[in-house]
């Protein structure tokens, strides 16, 4: 029976990129493996395979009495709801420490760089196996999403060797502009549903029992978002009733201007005020040189929440 590698509910490119790089690593070093998705591609991610000629994962959503491995996050919210009935063989991720627990010994690669790939880089390092064209192609791609082309405080150095080895690899002489490329694929919006706009790169968190849902929409160009915003604010709304959350956070990211307007509905909105010492004025403010979720808002709204 093979193991199945999966990302989190609604995937990103690391967490897709991850599952299919892990999976190959795997399988090269003799255990099988098979990548798998638990949501529907974005529009980056789709426009990172189809560049480098690589399938889109099956979709599988359930995992009771299977193996696995998880990449891109330790956070139960985020996992298979059946992951209590599997048993996890593995974690690689570049997130804190989830509440992801075991009953058996388990393999964890856990490191404070920008992106799942990067580890997985140093993983192939490791079992002194070569990286494919089209596997490094990908990789390179999904490094370059998470540390938004370099400018996210997530990115260390060893994301920028390892993008820098794998473009040599996958053939791309220009990885910046590359980059440029693929945050325009990421922003479109026109004809694009607005539930779809809103959880195209979306998490739950548990904070201190409050479930508190961010979202993510990364741009070169925040105009882009004119004509949807009170859409999106809307549906945020929305999504916070059905969800039972207490609080729903969506960024809007300008990796150019390098800061985010976030967009937020919540039971008690001085929270996320005392989070970023800041007044939300109509449910939105301006966030100076917040380009990170991961680093940058999750732990402040830990933190106001505890």
């Amino acid at each position: 029976m093979p193991a199945y590698v999966l990302g989190h509910k609604i995937p990103d490119s690391d967490s897709i990129c991850s599952a299919i790089s892990l999976a190959y690593l795997k399988n090269a070093i003799g255990e099988e493996a098979v990548p798998v998705r638990m949501g529907e591609l974005n529009p980056e991610t789709t426009f990172i395979l189809d560049t480098f000629g690589l399938d889109t994962p099956e979709l599988k959503t359930s995992f009771a009495g299977e193996s696995v491995y998880i990449v891109d996050h330790s956070d139960r919210a985020q996992s298979p709801d059946d992951l209590s009935e599997a048993t996890v063989l593995g974690i690689v991720d570049h997130h804190k420490l989830g509440d992801i627990t075991t009953s058996a010994p388990l393999e964890c690669w856990i490191r404070p760089v920008g992106c799942s790939n990067t580890i997985i880089k140093e993983m192939y390092d490791y079992y002194n196996v070569e990286v494919p064209k089209g596997i490094a192609g990908i990789m390179m791609s999904a490094i370059l999403s998470d540390t938004v082309i370099f400018k996210s405080p997530t990115c260390t150095p060893v994301d920028v060797a390892a993008v820098e080895t794998l473009a040599a690899i996958a053939g791309v002489e220009d990885y910046k502009a590359f980059g440029v490329e693929m945050f325009k694929v990421k922003s479109r919006v026109e004809g694009t549903p607005v539930r779809e706009l809103v959880m195209r790169d979306f998490k739950d968190f548990e904070m201190s029992g409050k479930r508190v849902g961010i979202g993510q929409l990364e741009t070169v160009d925040l105009s882009v978002f004119d004509s949807v915003k009170a859409d999106l604010q809307t549906d945020i709304a929305r999504l916070k009733q059905e969800g039972g959350r207490h609080s729903v956070c969506l960024l809007l990211t300008d990796i150019m201007q390098e800061g985010s307007e976030l967009l937020v509905v919540g039971d008690d909105l001085s929270i996320v005020e005392g989070a970023f010492d800041t007044s939300i004025i109509d449910g939105k403010v301006w966030l100076d040189g917040v380009l990170s979720r991961k680093k940058q808002v999750v732990p402040p709204l830990e933190k106001a929440f505890a």
